[in-house]
């Protein structure tokens, strides 16, 4: 297959995984007026465990778990989960497309964290995102007037995010994706049980499917993702992770009635901005093959 079909290809599913992901995160902030944060997190990796591992034990058996550096994967889900909690706590609380432009401040963070934990070099580039990615995190925090504890958890939930970023560079990276996937449900489940125990309220037989709807979204995006990343080179793809926002945006605004205000506008523009600088150009075209 010639390499722009396969890039335009790797294009299309990583951008219906970006929009995607802003369903789960509806779903969760809907159900959210009846349910625990905390239960509806354990929920959305049960089902997704419930969902992954057919597919696993189908192509490896019973091997279907990384080999190799499992306590690296252990605390990279470890950090994962705890973001997503965070973030979840934070969509409970405030408009989705507010908790999303806070919690992208996570990749900006992790490339200030790389270069403490990683030794990597803070070029000219890295500062000049860091401070752009600071200043959209200013205006969407608001420091002079009241912070509403929702924002502070959605922050929160990119700091650990940005964690969840280092700890994955650190990791092997010749794991393969549906091991590691499968392990970060099932590990995710496991870690989560406890919040889901003193919290757990038995599903109402009505909203039963969107419980179902939260970890197959889930599983989807994140398949989707990884399909995207072997067919598409990874900064052709990175840019794409933003369509999360406009996604987030557009559930808000359909199903909440959560209108964005310029503050919000403003500073996720710059957020976004400041990712996009960090993003290594080619010098070839991906287009011209």
């Amino acid at each position: 297959m010639p390499k722009n079909t396969t890039t335009f290809r790797g294009i299309v599913l990583m951008s219906l995984a970006m929009l995607g992901v802003p369903v789960v995160d509806g779903i969760a902030k809907y159900l959210s007026t009846s349910y625990s944060p905390l239960f509806i997190g354990w929920a959305r990796y049960a089902v997704a465990a419930m969902i992954v591992l057919p597919l696993a034990y189908r192509r490896y058996g019973f091997a279907f778990f990384p080999e190799k550096q499992r306590f690296a994967h252990l605390v990279r889900t470890a950090f994962l989960v705890t973001a997503m909690t965070l973030y979840f706590l934070a969509i409970a609380r405030i408009p989705i497309a507010l908790a999303v432009s806070a919690y992208f401040v996570g990749p900006i963070v992790a490339t200030v964290l790389s270069v403490f934990f990683l030794e990597e070099t803070l070029t000219l580039r890295k500062l000049l995102s860091l401070a752009i990615g600071f200043a959209g995190a200013l205006v969407v925090l608001q420091p002079s007037g009241e912070i509403e504890i929702g924002v502070i958890m959605a922050f929160g939930a990119g700091l650990f995010f940005a964690l969840y970023l280092i700890a994955t560079r650190q990791a092997s990276q010749q794991s393969d994706p549906i091991k590691t996937l499968a392990f970060q449900v099932v590990l995710g489940s496991i870690l989560l049980a406890p919040q889901a125990a003193f919290t757990f309220a038995m599903p109402a037989l009505d909203v039963l499917w969107l419980f179902v709807g939260l970890g197959l979204f889930s599983a989807i995006a994140h398949l989707l993702t990884i399909q995207a990343f072997q067919l598409a080179e990874a900064s052709t793809l990175a840019p794409l992770v933003y369509l999360e926002l406009i996604g987030s945006a557009m559930i808000g605004f359909l199903f909440f009635s959560e209108v964005p205000t310029i503050l919000t506008v403003i500073g996720a523009i710059l957020i976004v901005l400041s990712g996009l600088i960090l993003i290594e150009r080619k010098t070839t075209d991906v287009r011209k093959g």
